[in-house]
């Protein structure tokens, strides 16, 4: 793998492909895989992801707003994709572009009904959503024979699933708190398909979901964070390869006097005479000021190198010290020998924030493209 010469992060599909044929492996045959490719495919890049995912023959893509739908559809992306968060005021933009989207309050299914009606759409798939504990999105269990009679009045719309979102899926300890959401889903899921009438595809199970919770795998899964390398647990993690890289490079080095200090606020002091590095990188590129002050870490050939002092805008210290290195030398930020999960855990946060901040500024290099497809 060539050294990078600026800050950049590597995606690698053949990581991915190993991901998605992992999950697969977990369910039967006949279940179908939604992948979830929203805030740019977890930070990496949506495009390239899901062309690639649409290439190995995903059945479905989730994003969480309209915007987003729009931007795969605009690069050739033709799989279904379901919008898990619209909102009403893109809606006439997302039935331009044949999205479909999670309705989760009557306010909504009305609005969406209204200009489904004006555009003259018939059985236009809509998803709809109930809230089993998450409390977050969806219609409340009470509310499904409202649902089910407002839908019942209207040929602008048709049921494509009925979903719902588990609360705790990683969390072995809540797992009795688990076993009532799928219950509960359970019970809702076939009332509320009795009452329409007609086939729909039921789904509830995200990443977590699919390796503890087999028995709700039922239709459809949601895989988001496994996609990316991720298990949500030591003893699953291991299954995965995280797709993407965070590597920078060594601008500058500065061999500073003991007692002398470095950065805004001379943060850090030096303890004794050392040798700190710069690095392009920073909070505007989604190194956040809690990785400061020997928090986070990144790694040069196989030692870790603290940051010092607080993180910049655009640049980071690092103390090299009892390092080899010199400028040009390539730095790692998380990647496959150190995952995101444990940087993130150092300062007390999870691999989804950390992944998903890297700025859009960040070069992307795509690693491992398939020799058939040429337009990744």
């Amino acid at each position: 793998m060539s050294k990078v010469t600026e800050t950049t992060l590597e995606i690698n599909l053949a990581s991915l492909k190993h991901n998605f044929e992992f999950l697969k492996s977990k369910l039967m045959d006949k279940t179908l895989f939604l992948a979830v490719v929203k805030a740019f495919a977890y930070g990496s890049d949506a495009v390239v992801v899901a062309k690639c995912l649409q290439k190995m023959g995903v059945d479905y893509f989730a994003v969480a707003y309209i915007s987003e739908g729009v931007a795969l559809r605009q690069a050739g992306i033709k799989t279904p994709i379901l919008v898990l968060h619209p909102q009403e005021k893109n809606l006439e933009l997302g039935i331009k572009h044949c999205l479909e989207p999670s309705l989760y309050t009557l306010k909504i299914l009305q609005t969406f009904e209204r200009i489904a009606q004006q555009q003259n759409q018939k059985n236009y798939p809509v998803h709809i959503k109930f809230n089993t504990g998450l409390n977050r999105l969806g219609f409340e269990p009470n509310e499904l024979d409202l649902v089910a009679e407002q839908l019942s009045k209207t040929s602008a719309l048709k049921v494509r699933s009925v979903f719902s979102h588990l609360a705790a899926s990683e969390d072995l300890e809540e797992k009795p708190f688990t076993l009532e959401q799928i219950k509960l889903y359970k019970s809702l899921s076939t009332s509320f398909i009795e009452t329409l009438g007609y086939p729909i595809i039921k789904h509830l199970c995200n990443t977590s979901g699919v390796l503890n919770y087999p028995e709700a795998h039922f239709d459809m899964v949601r895989c988001g964070i496994g996609l990316y390398g991720y298990g949500n647990s030591d003893k699953e993690t291991k299954n995965f390869q995280p797709i993407a890289t965070l590597k920078s490079v060594i601008s500058q080095i500065h061999l500073v006097k003991k007692g002398k200090s470095v950065g805004y606020n001379r943060a850090f002091i030096s303890s004794e005479d050392s040798k700190i590095a710069t690095i392009p990188i920073g909070h505007a590129d989604g190194i956040g000021r809690h990785f400061g002050h020997g928090v986070g870490a990144v790694s040069i050939g196989y030692e870790k190198a603290p940051i010092v002092g607080n993180v910049c805008m655009d640049m980071i210290m690092i103390d090299v010290t009892n390092i080899e290195c010199e400028e040009g030398d390539e730095v790692v930020f998380f990647g496959s020998e150190y995952s995101a999960e444990t940087s993130a855990a150092a300062a007390n946060t999870i691999s989804y924030e950390l992944i998903t901040g890297i700025s859009q500024r960040v070069k992307r290099k795509v690693l491992n493209i398939p020799l058939d497809e040429t337009s990744l």
